[in-house]
């Protein structure tokens, strides 16, 4: 595919800084890597309040490096990342959570040997207890976890651990939610419900920047999107624009 891009929006840090009140995530110029490597070459994006955005690529892309940046699990070699008005650029990956960001991992990631409550309680470390106002909500949106509270984590199928991996993340009850391949993995029954649950959670206004492999369920639910390509954007636009470009239709639709 053809690396063009639509206009870029403005996502320059003195804008972010300068209006926190609409900029939920904001990501400028950001270089990254492994050691020597260099895996994201200078990219920009944006997320803002209640909104949801969707990052497809091929595997190898840079999509996971870049939420890993943005989380702070790696470091950031220039550019800058900024989380509701303040630059976060330098901030250790726990206290990017006290400010209100979350991410639910690729694979899931549950703590085995603990039960599926203290999965939960572990998630909300951040905020004052007790939870059990926040448990009884997670509970509501997936009620399957409900039912198997006190069982090990490991023994969950793999749906329900996905589920029990957003409910953890949602228990710090997050200002911007970073989701890395929801669907990895899952039957197509799972899926179908993992993004009703996603759909649920936009619809509740919080930010969500979404990685997802399967493009077309990931576009549909989004408002904006981004194509990620050997770690440089290579097409952004409305979701709904970019279900319709004969390049993503192509290259990731399989149409």
């Amino acid at each position: 595919m053809n690396r063009v891009a639509m206009p870029q929006p403005q996502t320059s840090r003195l804008r972010a800084l300068a209006t926190p009140q609409e900029t939920a995530l904001n990501v400028t110029g950001l270089v990254a890597g492994y050691g020597r490597i260099e895996a994201l070459h200078g990219v920009d994006l944006s997320l803002e309040r209640g909104q949801l955005v969707a990052l497809i690529g091929a595997n190898g892309a840079g999509k996971t490096t870049l939420l890993r940046a943005i989380s702070g699990f790696i470091p950031t070699r220039s550019g800058s990342v900024s989380l509701l008005g303040q630059d976060v650029t330098q901030v250790c990956p726990d206290r990017r959570v006290r400010c209100g960001l979350a991410q639910v991992l690729e694979g899931r990631q549950v703590f085995s040997p603990l039960s599926v409550q203290d999965n939960l309680r572990l998630g909300a470390y951040t905020q004052a207890g007790p939870h059990e106002t926040r448990l009884e909500e997670m509970y509501a949106l997936f009620p399957q976890l409900k039912e198997k509270r006190n069982l090990a984590a490991g023994n969950l199928s793999g749906g329900q651990q996905q589920m029990l991996a957003m409910a953890r993340a949602l228990m710090s009850e997050p200002k911007v939610l970073l989701l890395d391949e929801p669907s990895m993995g899952l039957a197509p029954l799972l899926v179908r419900e993992i993004f009703d649950v996603i759909g649920r959670l936009k619809a509740q206004g919080i930010p969500i920047l979404l990685v997802e492999q399967n493009a077309h369920a990931a576009l549909s639910i989004a408002d904006y999107g981004y194509v990620l390509e050997t770690g440089t954007v290579a097409l952004h636009g409305p979701a709904k624009t970019l279900l319709l470009d004969e390049r993503v239709k192509s290259a990731y639709l399989g149409l």
